[in-house]
């Protein structure tokens, strides 16, 4: 019965031959749009994400506390009537006390690592001109479990700094722009004023020239000596072996160790909202090029409705029952989504490959990048089972329509 009835769709349908190559193409276009536009969003996204959870702390742990510290007076009154204000606190070394016993008990929870970190503003001093850059102080062994930088590398490594205590790694864009080679010297001025010489023992370069032109490495120690915060660091890097489960690690951080821990979400919230906004845009343009392919198939049936009255007639007079007569123009729907699929999936698998071709430069990045596609099975689905419902829905009107016409009525003439 169901070869029967496909045959009778199928000749409805090719008895309108452009009408129904006007909707199929419609249905071609949108699924081979849909997947290409879904899969280079989902991809950018994918790409952004795996950029920002690899070369970001999964969890940052700061000299500072989430609430500010209240005054003994208001801690004592709090519902007082007297407000104390402008009142200055006592000025401290700041830094993350205890930041060893921190260390250990952070690396004794399974799948966590982390290094501590004292980061500062500084002055490098090469031939008379002077620029600022962020100095990091670390400890090779450790920063290299939590930090991408190593694979940066392109002169030297993080190891050169143990071989040379008064070592330091730039980025080979500040290198250029000061005419520095590796091996020479520079002077380098801490906060507290005091320049000491370092040698240049690795460049890196990670394609983000605000990166590579204001970032340095230097042993923890030096940078100590040079900021004046003997044993002193402000900053914990901690790496996951799940990303995604940092906002509840660094819930638990805080709450164990008082400080400040920003998880890696926390920190990109705007971005991911961003996101998130962006996705639902898109999602909503490409699939308004679905509906008017759509809105073409349920012209085409619903013309082969009004022009089949007497066939829908005959057919019912001879035992077709009702049901029978809906699936009839319900399949034509089902053949157009079908083959639609069958010829847009293969295009829009064209469309993703041309554009995963196309190379352009990131901004504030030096290197040629190309366009991320994601080639997961999801966006196929997606594409395949939008189309595929829209053509059954777009079907489905005039299907019922069908199926409620009176054979009597129509055989009399009558409307």
């Amino acid at each position: 019965m169901i070869s029967l009835l496909s045959g009778v769709a199928l000749r409805h349908l090719l008895a309108r031959k452009r009408q129904s190559l006007v909707s199929l193409l419609g249905v071609v276009l949108g699924v081979a749009f849909f997947l290409a536009i879904s899969a280079m969003m989902q991809g950018s996204e994918a790409d952004f994400i795996k950029r920002l959870v690899d070369n970001s702390p999964h969890i940052t742990i700061e000299d500072t506390y989430r609430n500010p510290t209240l005054q003994p007076a208001a801690q004592l009154y709090r519902n007082g009537v007297v407000e104390i204000r402008r009142v200055k606190p006592e000025t401290e070394t700041r830094g993350i006390r205890g930041y060893a016993k921190i260390l250990d008990a952070l690396r004794a929870r399974p799948g966590l690592r982390a290094s501590a970190v004292l980061t500062g503003q500084a002055l490098i001093n090469f031939s008379g001109r002077d620029v600022a850059v962020a100095l990091n102080g670390i400890v090779p062994a450790e920063y290299r479990d939590v930090s991408t930088i190593q694979s940066y590398m392109v002169v030297g490594s993080l190891d050169s700094l143990n071989a040379n205590q008064d070592g330091i790694i730039i980025g080979d864009q500040l290198a250029r722009d000061l005419s520095l080679a590796l091996n020479e010297n520079i002077s380098v001025s801490g906060t507290a004023g005091q320049p000491r010489t370092f040698k240049i023992v690795g460049l890196f370069h990670t394609g983000r020239v605000q990166i590579d032109s204001s970032q340095a490495f230097v042993q923890r120690k030096r940078v100590q000596a040079l900021m004046n915060r003997t044993n002193r660091v402000n900053t914990i890097i901690v790496k996951l072996k799940d990303p995604y489960a940092a906002r509840a690690e660094a819930a638990l951080v805080e709450a164990r160790f008082v400080y400040k821990a920003v998880s890696w979400q926390e920190a990109s919230e705007d971005i991911m909202s961003t996101l998130a906004i962006r996705n639902l845009i898109m999602y909503t343009v490409v699939s308004a090029v679905l509906v008017v392919a759509a809105f073409g198939i349920y012209n085409v049936i619903s013309t082969v409705v009004l022009e089949k009255r007497r066939d829908v007639a005959i057919l019912k007079s001879i035992g077709f029952r009702a049901r029978d007569i809906e699936w009839i123009f319900l399949l034509q729907g089902i053949i157009l989504g079908a083959f639609g699929n069958l010829v847009g999936l293969p295009l829009g698998v064209l469309f993703m490959t041309s554009l995963g071709g196309i190379e352009f430069k990131l901004p504030g990045s030096s290197d040629v990048v190309r366009l991320p596609i994601d080639w997961g099975w999801e966006q196929f689905a997606i594409a395949g089972g939008f189309a595929f419902s829209a053509s059954i829905l777009a079907a489905l009107l005039p299907a019922r329509k069908a199926a409620r016409l009176h054979p009597v009525d129509i055989l009399r003439g009558g409307t």
